[in-house]
């Protein structure tokens, strides 16, 4: 196959800078639009962080990569699990009760915690049922089910390239 001529550590660089380069055009969206992202919004953008700093140092140290790859797809499947939840809130408005509304849970509380330390990164302030921009007819939740379920099956295509090497 083609993509085992392909170094490991070409996988792994490929996977941090994807995911942060998630985060910088969610973020230069976000600040051109005027977007109000919600606590899962922020979420989301802090698994994409940390599955980006996952794929760096598999990049960077060899020895751990096996755990990096396992931790990197927990991770994918967390925040896969997240983004799908809030696209059934989207879907469902009427159902769902509003993020902020009641007392908040671990992510909330999180989220809140975050924001008051970087506000300009983590500072939650929308509300998880709008769809305030869409491409192709896809929310940003829409679109983050997708690139977290890319992650998971990238992450198993370089658990078993790993594995093979």
């Amino acid at each position: 196959m083609i993509w085992s001529n392909v170094p490991v550590r070409a996988w792994f660089a490929t996977l941090g800078l994807g995911c942060l380069g998630l985060v910088a055009v969610g973020m230069e969206l976000q600040t051109l639009l005027r977007l109000a992202p919600c606590p899962l919004c922020i979420f989301q953008r802090l698994l994409y962080i940390v599955i980006g700093l996952i794929g760096l140092l598999g990049f960077a140290l060899p020895a751990g990569r096996l755990l990096w790859s396992v931790l990197a797809a927990g991770l994918g499947l967390l925040g896969f699990g997240v983004a799908a939840y809030q696209t059934w809130m989207q879907a469902f408005p009427h159902l769902a009760p509003e993020c902020s509304f009641t007392d908040p849970n671990a992510i909330e509380s999180l989220v809140d915690w975050l924001g008051m330390e970087w506000p300009s990164m983590f500072l939650a302030t929308g509300f998880c049922t709008s769809r305030d921009w869409e491409l192709f007819g896809l929310s940003m939740a829409n679109w983050s089910v997708l690139f977290f379920a890319g992650i998971v099956v990238y992450t198993a295509l370089l658990f078993v390239r790993k594995r093979q090497a």
